[in-house]
């Protein structure tokens, strides 16, 4: 029998190039590589056929990169996003490792280890400076990227995403939806527990039919063994925890209704961040906003990507 979800991925492959984004893979390094959706005008078609292709071109408009969360790849998380920025800008949509066609033979499973991966990647793709926009785990990496690599992240959109996972707040949030574990939420095995997930992730109640969820189940949660292992990296000590002095502008875009990471955290984090940093909720959407009021969200993330431009104009 035919599984819907992949029989409906050749389709968006076709979106996303009427959008202006080609599929690319990068070596990080021996044995790591990352798939990439990159701009079709970075690439060039080898003159001959059977010749090496040339490295992909420097982009020639402002670059975002747009960081997926844990439930699925780059281009399923950002399908609303990608054909809304790309006139204006050069979008890069990675997969990180274990998601899409990335993987490493690497023992590492931190978001510090995703972060300088994607970094590399990006080097390698010519970026030079960029704005992440990171979701959920996604956000976590893009953090990391904003620490560890100041001169290449210059700012940041964050939605539905912490600094880092301390075991407070793990712990927290778990007890709070009624799971028992990381795994148990965001790893599921069955067609009911993907629709727990999806029912605290999304604001409105969502309903598609079981073979749906089987479907998605058996394409997106690939890699369960390392995305399991990458689940245990992410959670910190609290005496571990200490907020970087981040220079970048960063926005935090948010659903509401979120109920995995709620108004509160956002607002305590926004304060930790300090002065950089600004709020913009979005009503009536969860955990899945950009998913959820994909129009609002554009709206919002253009006039934000559109603010930074004119301050750098008027310096």
């Amino acid at each position: 029998m035919v599984n819907l979800v992949a029989a409906q991925r050749p389709m968006l492959h076709g979106l996303m190039k009427m959008a202006g984004v080609q599929p690319y893979t990068v070596e990080i390094e021996p044995g790591t590589v990352m798939s990439f959706w990159v701009p079709v005008e970075t690439l060039k078609k080898p003159k001959k056929k059977g010749e090496k292709p040339e490295p992909p071109a420097k982009p020639n408009k402002p670059v975002v990169v747009l960081v997926h969360g844990f439930a699925s790849e780059g281009i399923v998380t950002w399908q609303f996003q990608v054909g809304a920025l790309s006139k204006k800008y050069s979008v890069y949509i990675p997969d990180l490792l274990f998601f899409g066609g990335s993987i490493t033979d690497k023992t590492d499973r931190s978001p510090s280890f995703q972060a300088e991966c994607l970094v590399t990647g990006l080097r390698k793709l010519g970026v030079e400076r960029c704005t992440v926009v990171g979701f959920s785990y996604g956000g976590m990496v893009a953090f990391k990227m904003a620490e560890q690599h100041a001169d290449l992240v210059e700012a940041m959109v964050v939605s539905g995403s912490i600094i880092a996972m301390t075991d407070s707040i793990s712990q927290t949030t778990l007890q709070g939806l009624g799971f028992s574990s990381s795994s148990e939420l965001l790893l599921p095995t069955s067609v009911n527990g993907l629709k727990a997930l999806l029912s605290v992730a999304a604001h409105k109640k969502l309903w598609f039919p079981d073979r749906l969820h089987k479907d998605f189940l058996e394409v997106m949660f690939t890699n369960r063994k390392e995305r399991g292992e990458l689940l245990e990296g992410l959670v910190i000590s609290n005496k571990d925890t200490k907020v970087p002095n981040f220079p970048q502008k960063i926005h935090l875009l948010w659903g509401e209704n979120d109920q995995i990471f709620n108004l509160e955290l956002a607002q305590n984090m926004k304060g930790q961040l300090g002065e950089n940093a600004s709020f913009q909720g979005i009503s009536k959407a969860g955990h899945l906003v950009h998913l959820e009021r994909p129009c609002v969200y554009n709206r919002c993330l253009k006039q934000f990507l559109a603010s930074l431009h004119e301050n750098k104009a008027q310096k």
